[in-house]
């Protein structure tokens, strides 16, 4: 069977160090633990990583090995599901067999929830993911970056860069985001809920 990983983010260097982006620094440590690169395959929009995974790691060759598609959609994030919904039906994915990773708001930094379904708590990528899959009964892990300080707008702090002070939260949040994914995939949902949920 075939499992889908779309990281949520905004293309282009100007949003590249963005909280927005926390889906896509996931997608690409996965990619880098693959030793795979991204492709821009023209018939989708999206850069396209293919490996491998089995419970000994991503990109090892093994009887037990499941193939992993890992999506950074090249559209912005309100339509994030134009991709996620173009591989998935390419690719014959169903929706329980897709993980969406992605920023929240209401989760603190540093922070890690994952779940299967649920709404889309004001997220446009997963409203758009959610359109195009007719469905919501996708999994989620969940980067926490908290909520803005004070009165700033939530639009503009999404949209902000992780001060230099977060870079080694940051690391980490992200290195646990992908062993999330490796062990959603490889030791199901109720496993890595009670590792990593906090």
């Amino acid at each position: 069977m075939t499992w889908l990983v779309a990281g949520l983010g905004n293309p282009g260097p100007s949003y590249a160090n963005t909280r927005h982006n926390v889906g896509f620094m996931c997608a690409d440590e996965l990619a880098s633990r693959a030793h795979t690169p991204f492709k821009k395959p023209l018939r989708f929009r999206a850069d396209v990583c293919e490996t491998r995974i089995a419970a000994s790691g991503l990109g090892v060759v093994s009887a037990d090995a499941e193939k992993l598609i890992i999506v950074k959609p090249r559209t912005f994030m309100n339509e994030s599901g134009i991709a996620v919904g173009q591989i998935a039906q390419f690719a014959k994915v169903t929706a329980d067999h897709i993980i969406v990773i992605h920023d929240e708001l209401d989760i603190d930094f540093s922070a890690l929830r994952l779940k299967l379904g649920g709404g889309d708590n004001g997220h446009n990528g997963l409203r758009s993911i959610r359109s195009h899959l007719g469905t919501g009964d996708f999994y989620r892990v969940r980067i926490g970056i908290g909520r803005p300080p004070g009165s700033q707008n939530p639009v503009d702090y999404v949209l902000g860069q992780f001060p230099k002070r977060d870079a080694d939260t940051l690391a980490v949040n992200i290195s646990e985001a992908s062993d999330a994914v490796e062990m959603l995939i490889t030791r199901g949902l109720e496993a890595a809920q009670n590792h990593f949920n906090r």
